[in-house]
C-alpha cells in the first residue's frame, strides 16, 4: 500500500517529536485502555508496570519513526501490526479480546489526536478549527501508515468529535488496567533523559514527580472520563494546572531545538534542513 509519508511543512512534523507530549503520554494511555479490548490486552502482555519509561521510549521512538522516518513510516506501521498479531485472548469478564480488533486498533490511534488537540490547549497555543481539520487530515493519513481500517476512520473533523464522544459514553469503561495505570504512574519518577528546563517543571515545589503526573494527566483528561473513572478534580486544581500551562507554553518555544525535540526527531529536521540547502547548489551546478 503506498501512503505518502509525513514530511517538513506538516503539523505533525512540527509537533509529534516534541517532549511536550509527555505530558499527555499517561493519559493516553489511560484513554487507551478504558477501551475494554485495549485494556485487556495491555494487562497481559504491556510492561508498563515492571518498566514504565523503557515502554514510553519504545512508544516514543515508533511515533516518532511514523512523522520522521520518511519511506521507512509505513515500515513501522507493519512491524507494530505484527508485533500485534499475536496478542489475543479473554478477559475476566469471559469476552474475547484481539489487539488488531478493528475498532481497538482504530482507537488506539485516534485518541492521539484527541491528545494532540489537548495538548496545545493546556500546553500551548490552543489550534483554531481550520488547524484542528488539518491536523485531522494528516492523522488520518498516519491511520493509513498504522493499517487503521478506513472503515473505522471518521470521515472529517466533525465526525471525529461525533465519534469520540460515542466512544467515551458507550464504549469506554472505568477499566481495572486505566485504574491500575493511574496508581502505577504515582509512583514513576520523571524520565530519566528529559532535559533539565523541563525536569524542573516535573518537580514544582511541594510535588513528587509521581504526584506531578497522576496531576497532570487527570487534568488533561476530558472531563466526562475522569466522571467515568471517578476522579476527583478541582476549581483550584484546574487554576494550578493552567499555570503550569501557561509556563510550559511560554518556555517551549524558546528552547533550542535540541532540548525541544526527541532525538528522532531532531535528527530527521535537521537532516531536511540540510538537504533543502544542498538542493540548490545542485541546481545551479
Amino acid at each position: 500500500m503506498d501512503v505518502e509519508p509525513f514530511g517538513p511543512g506538516s503539523m505533525h512534523w512540527d509537533t509529534a517529536g516534541e517532549y511536550r507530549n509527555l505530558l499527555v503520554a499517561g493519559s493516553a494511555l489511560v484513554l487507551q485502555t478504558m477501551h475494554p479490548a485495549v485494556g485487556a490486552a495491555v494487562a497481559e502482555h504491556s510492561t508498563y508496570k515492571d518498566d514504565p519509561w523503557g515502554r514510553l521510549e519504545r512508544t516514543l521512538a515508533s511515533v516518532q519513526k511514523w512523522v520522521y522516518g520518511g519511506p521507512d513510516g509505513p515500515a513501522e506501521g507493519q512491524r507494530l501490526r505484527e508485533l500485534h498479531k499475536p496478542i489475543s485472548g479473554v478477559d475476566e469478564q469471559g469476552r474475547h479480546y484481539h489487539a488488531l480488533n478493528g475498532e481497538a486498533w482504530a482507537w488506539v490511534h485516534l485518541s492521539l489526536f484527541e491528545r494532540f488537540i489537548a495538548l496545545n490547549r493546556y500546553f500551548g497555543t490552543p489550534f483554531t478549527t481550520a488547524q484542528e481539520r488539518r491536523l485531522y487530515a494528516e492523522s488520518r493519513q498516519l491511520g493509513a501508515i498504522l493499517r487503521v481500517p478506513e472503515r473505522e476512520l471518521p470521515a472529517d473533523l466533525e465526525a471525529f468529535w461525533r465519534y469520540f464522544d460515542d466512544m467515551v459514553s458507550r464504549r469506554l469503561e472505568a477499566h481495572a488496567t486505566a485504574l491500575d495505570v493511574l496508581t502505577v504512574m504515582r509512583g514513576t519518577p520523571a524520565p530519566p533523559r528529559l532535559p533539565a528546563p523541563l525536569r524542573r517543571l516535573w518537580t514544582p515545589v511541594g510535588v513528587g514527580a509521581g504526584e506531578f503526573n497522576y496531576f497532570v494527566t487527570v487534568g488533561t483528561l476530558p472531563p466526562a472520563v475522569r466522571e467515568k473513572l471517578g476522579l476527583r478534580w478541582t476549581v483550584r486544581d484546574e487554576r494550578r494546572l493552567r499555570h503550569l500551562g501557561h509556563a510550559v507554553a511560554m518556555l517551549t518555544p524558546r528552547l533550542p531545538e535540541r532540548l525541544r525535540y526527541m532525538p528522532i526527531a531532531y535528527h530527521a529536521r535537521r537532516a531536511a534542513r540540510s538537504s533543502r540547502r544542498r538542493r540548490p547548489e545542485r541546481l545551479s551546478a
